[in-house]
């Protein structure tokens, strides 16, 4: 096993930190940075053909592949530009930080129901055609879809993480709403004026 080799760690770790500084300054996309990792992983026995498979979350896998089609209809039908539309008809009534806790508060809740990157897939086209109609950042409003994905803390079917202590911690599903919900409220309270500082 790789953890109980520090030189082998510390090499992976190395490669990995090679990656992410690429991914920062621009010198690489993402998807071939971390295409290179992996082909380095390889190459230097880090990590085999079966340890890939052993470590590839299939269910994830499975879900966007059913939810970027998805996606993409909403998008070539219109139907993302629509709700948008009819969101900034609203929001032309709010100030931008009501309209970007709005936008978070959505995507927190449909983060909760089903997997937070197919979350994604569904709310970051709505986010950037209501920046387009509003006239406001774009990369404010993807921040927004961003943060408030990754925010599955009221549900135990939100993310597999939340599922896997359900069990060994006794857990019910109205528990999850007891530290859940005052976490959201403070992701919300930090994070909006942040993305308003920050990518506004």
């Amino acid at each position: 096993d790789i953890l109980n080799k520090p030189s082998k760690a510390l090499l992976a770790l190395s490669i990995f930190g090679i990656s992410l500084f690429a991914i920062i300054f621009n010198i690489l996309p993402i998807i071939v940075a971390f295409l290179l990792c992996v082909l380095a992983y390889v190459s230097l026995k880090l990590l085999t053909g079966e340890g890939i498979y052993k470590h590839i979350d299939w269910p994830v896998v499975v879900l966007l592949s059913a939810m970027i089609p998805i996606g993409n209809t909403l998008n070539e039908y219109g139907i993302s530009k629509g709700i948008a539309t009819y969101l900034a008809s609203y929001s032309n009534y709010l100030d931008l930080f009501w309209v970007l806790i709005i936008l978070m508060i959505i995507t927190m809740f449909l983060s909760d129901i089903i997997n937070n990157a197919a979350t994604a897939v569904i709310m970051a086209p709505i986010a950037y055609n209501i920046a387009i109609e509003t006239g406001e950042s774009i990369d404010a409003f993807l921040m927004t879809v961003a943060i408030g994905a990754s925010c599955a803390f009221l549900s135990p079917i939100g993310h597999q993480c939340n599922t896997l202590i359900m069990g060994p911690g006794n857990y019910k599903f109205g528990d999850y709403w007891k530290l859940g919900l005052p976490l959201e409220i403070i992701i919300i309270m930090v994070s909006i004026p942040c993305i308003l500082f920050f990518w506004n």
